[in-house]
C-alpha cells in the first residue's frame, strides 16, 4: 500500500494549529484573570459604587491673622446613566431651575467621549455643580423621583472682604488640558485658574477620598462596601499665610479708585508682599458659582481691562525712579563718584541734541541731582560711561551697563509666586545693532538714562529696586505667600540676591533720596519721624505722563518698600508721592493722622478721565 505523504504532513500541519490555538488561549486567558485586572475593574463597576469625597481646600490668612479666603458647603448632582429608569426629564428640569435646552446639551456633553475621556454609564458623572444649600434642599426633597441621579457635597470659595482679587485669584472647572496634564482631576473637577490659588494649587487642593458603597444585580445600593474598610478619608489642602495686610491693601484700593495703575509694598528684608493693589479692580465674589463664567465675559470686555494684574503684567518706561540705578552703575563703574558735577542748562545739551529738564542750580553733585531729579546729570554720566575708552567699544560698555541692570533684578521675571508676571524690557548691545545697523553710540542711546526710550519696568520690578536701595545691595525674590501649613518655601524665596554693588555706594544713593523728601521732588510726602526716602519719577506718555514714586522708610530701619504708577496721573508729585506716603505711614504707625485722612479721601475721589486712550 503506497502512503500519501501529502496527506500525513497536513494532519502534523492541522494538529500543530490546533495545539497552538490552543495555548494562545490559554496564553490570553491567564493573562487577563491572573496578570491583568481589566475583568476584576469591569465586574467592580458593575458590584462597586466609588464616590468622591472632596478634600476642603486650604484657606488663606494675611500677615496678622485675618481670614481672607475660606470655605463654604456647596454640592453637585451627579448621574449614574446605567441607573437612570423611567426620568420624567420636565419634572426634574423644574426642580433644578434649568431649561430642556440645558438639559439635553449637558446629556450631550457628558457622553461625548471626546470632551469627556472618562465617561462610563457605571461610575457618577457631574451633571450640575455648585448648587447653593437652599436649592440642593429643594432636589432632596424629590430625590426618590430620579433614579441614578445623586447629591455630591463639595465646598465653594467664599471672601471675606471685597478686596486682592487679583492676588487671591479663583477657582474653575478643569479643562481637558487640565485633566491630561494631571490624573488627579476629572470633568467637573475645579482647579485654580490666576492668583494664589493656580499657582499653590497642589498645597491648595488637598488629597480626594472615596466611599464604596456595594449593589446588587439591579444596580441598587446596598450599603458600604465591607462596612467601610477601602473607604478613603479625603485629607485637607494646606492653608496658607500671606504676606498681604489687608488692610493696607484696601487702603490702596481706595486711594486708586477711578484710576487706572498699580501700588506694591514689598517688606525689604524678607522679599514679603505687603500689598499688590492693581486698578480697576473687580469683587472676587464675581468668580464664585455657576455665574462666573458669565462674569469673567463681562469683565474681559471691559476696555479698562480689570482682569489684567498690572502690578506684575504692566510693562511701563519707569521714569526718574530709574535714575538711581544709573547712580549705582555709573559710581560702581567709577565714571563718576559722589562729589563729580556737571552742568544742567535746563536740560542736557551735547552736540546739537537736547534733553529738557526742570529749573535748579548748576552745576550739581550726585546727592542734589537725585533730590532735585536732574536730567542732564545722568544723561552725562550715560554718555561718559558708553564712550569710555576702557570698555574697547560702545557695546562692551553697554553690555557691562545691562549686567549691572540685570543684577538689580530688570529685565527678566523676578520669579514672584504669581502666574502671568511679564519681564520688562533693558535692551542689550545686540538690540541696537540691529536697530541702527551696528552705528550707534550714548547719545543715540541717551533717553534710557532717565528710564525713558526702550526701558520697561512692572510696578513689581520698581517696588524691588526700592527694597534693594533699602537693604544697601540685596532682594530677596518678592513673595506673597509668607507661610505655608507644614511645608517649608521654596529656597527662592528665602535667599539673599545680591547686586555685587557696594554698600557704600547705596549709601550714597540713599542720602539723595532722602534729600528728595526733605527739600526735593518728593517734599510733600515728608512725614515728621517717618525718614520717609523716595524718588519721583514723570515718565512720558503721548497722552498725559504718567505719575511714579519709588521710596522705602524708615531710612536707617527698612520696614516697607513701595512704588507706586498712576498711569495718565502727570508729575510724580501729584499721585505717586502722596500715595507712596500715605501708605507707609499707615503700615508703619498702624493709622493714619487727620491730615493724611484728608489727603486720602481727597486723592481717592479724584477721577482720571482717560477717554479712549490706548493703555
Amino acid at each position: 500500500m503506497i502512503k500519501d505523504y501529502n496527506l500525513e504532513k497536513r494532519k502534523y500541519i492541522i494538529g500543530g494549529a490546533t495545539i497552538l490555538i490552543v495555548l494562545i488561549f490559554i496564553t490570553r486567558l491567564f493573562f487577563l484573570q491572573v496578570l491583568t485586572d481589566d475583568y476584576k475593574k469591569n465586574a467592580d463597576s458593575n458590584a462597586l459604587l466609588k464616590n468622591i469625597q472632596f478634600p476642603s481646600r486650604g484657606v488663606m490668612y494675611d500677615r496678622n491673622g485675618e481670614l481672607l479666603v475660606y470655605n463654604q458647603p456647596a454640592y453637585d448632582i451627579t448621574v449614574v446613566f446605567r441607573e437612570v429608569t423611567g426620568l420624567d426629564t420636565l419634572d426634574l428640569c423644574s426642580t433644578l431651575n434649568i431649561t430642556k435646552e440645558f438639559f439635553d446639551k449637558r446629556i450631550q456633553d457628558i457622553t461625548n467621549r471626546r470632551m469627556n475621556p472618562g465617561f462610563s454609564r457605571y461610575t457618577p458623572q457631574v451633571f450640575m455643580t455648585q448648587l447653593s444649600a437652599e436649592e440642593c434642599g429643594v432636589f432632596q426633597e424629590k430625590l426618590f423621583k430620579f433614579p441614578g441621579f445623586y447629591i455630591q457635597r463639595r465646598t465653594v470659595r467664599q471672601y471675606t472682604y471685597n478686596s486682592a482679587a487679583h492676588v487671591l485669584g479663583d477657582i474653575g472647572e478643569v479643562s481637558k488640558r487640565d485633566i491630561e496634564n494631571d490624573d488627579y482631576y476629572r470633568r467637573g473637577d475645579f482647579i485654580g485658574k490666576q492668583g494664589i490659588e493656580r499657582f499653590y494649587e497642589n498645597q491648595l487642593r488637598g488629597e480626594k477620598g472615596v466611599e464604596i458603597l456595594l449593589r446588587d444585580a439591579h444596580g441598587r445600593t446596598q450599603g458600604r462596601y465591607k462596612d467601610g474598610e477601602f473607604d478613603q478619608t479625603p485629607i485637607p489642602g494646606k492653608n496658607l499665610t500671606l504676606g498681604l495686610d489687608i488692610e493696607l491693601q484696601m487702603l490702596g484700593e481706595k486711594l486708586l479708585e477711578g484710576k487706572i495703575g498699580s501700588i506694591v509694598a514689598i517688606e525689604p528684608e524678607t522679599g514679603e508682599i505687603l500689598c499688590m493693589v492693581s486698578a480697576p479692580s473687580f469683587d472676587p465674589r464675581l468668580m464664585i458659582g455657576r455665574q462666573r463664567g458669565k462674569n469673567h465675559h463681562m469683565l474681559e470686555l471691559d476696555p479698562r481691562k480689570p482682569l489684567l494684574n498690572r502690578s506684575i503684567m504692566g510693562v511701563y518706561p519707569p521714569g526718574s525712579t530709574f535714575k538711581t540705578a544709573q547712580a549705582l552703575t555709573f559710581l560702581e563703574e567709577e565714571i563718576i563718584d559722589a562729589n563729580t558735577t556737571f552742568p544742567c542748562y535746563n536740560g542736557f545739551v551735547h552736540a546739537g541734541l537736547r534733553v529738557g529738564c526742570h529749573p535748579h542750580g548748576s552745576p550739581l553733585p550726585l546727592v542734589p541731582s537725585i533730590a532735585t531729579s536732574c536730567n542732564s546729570y545722568f544723561c552725562w554720566g550715560l554718555y561718559r560711561m558708553i564712550g569710555n575708552r576702557k570698555y574697547g567699544s560702545s557695546q562692551n560698555a553697554l553690555t557691562v551697563w545691562k549686567d549691572h541692570m540685570v543684577s538689580m533684578g530688570f529685565g527678566y521675571t523676578l520669579g514672584v509666586d504669581l502666574p502671568g508676571e511679564k519681564r520688562g524690557l533693558i535692551p542689550n548691545a545686540e538690540f541696537y545693532d540691529k536697530a541702527y545697523r551696528g552705528s550707534w553710540n550714548g547719545l543715540t542711546i541717551i533717553s534710557i538714562s532717565i528710564g525713558q526710550g526702550e526701558i520697561l519696568l512692572t510696578p513689581l520690578q520698581i517696588a524691588n529696586l526700592g527694597a534693594t536701595i533699602a537693604n544697601r545691595g540685596y532682594y530677596v525674590t518678592p513673595h506673597v505667600v509668607k507661610n505655608i501649613e507644614n511645608e517649608e518655601l521654596d529656597s527662592l524665596y528665602r535667599t539673599r540676591n545680591y547686586t555685587g554693588i557696594q554698600r557704600e555706594h547705596y549709601e550714597t544713593v540713599v542720602e539723595g533720596m532722602r534729600a528728595a523728601v526733605t527739600g526735593g521732588t518728593c517734599r510733600s510726602g515728608n512725614i515728621p519721624g517717618l525718614d520717609i526716602c523716595g524718588k519721583t519719577g514723570t515718565a512720558e506718555n503721548r497722552g498725559k505722563d504718567h505719575s511714579v514714586f519709588m521710596g522705602f522708610a524708615p531710612k536707617d530701619d527698612p520696614k516697607i518698600a513701595i512704588a507706586v504708577y498712576v498711569e495718565n496721573g502727570g508729575f510724580g508729585a501729584v499721585y505717586g508721592v502722596p500715595i507712596g506716603a500715605i501708605m507707609m505711614e499707615k503700615y508703619l504707625t498702624g493709622t493714619l493722622s487727620p491730615a493724611s485722612e484728608a489727603r486720602a479721601n481727597d486723592i481717592s475721589n479724584r477721577v482720571i478721565n482717560y477717554g479712549n486712550q490706548e493703555r
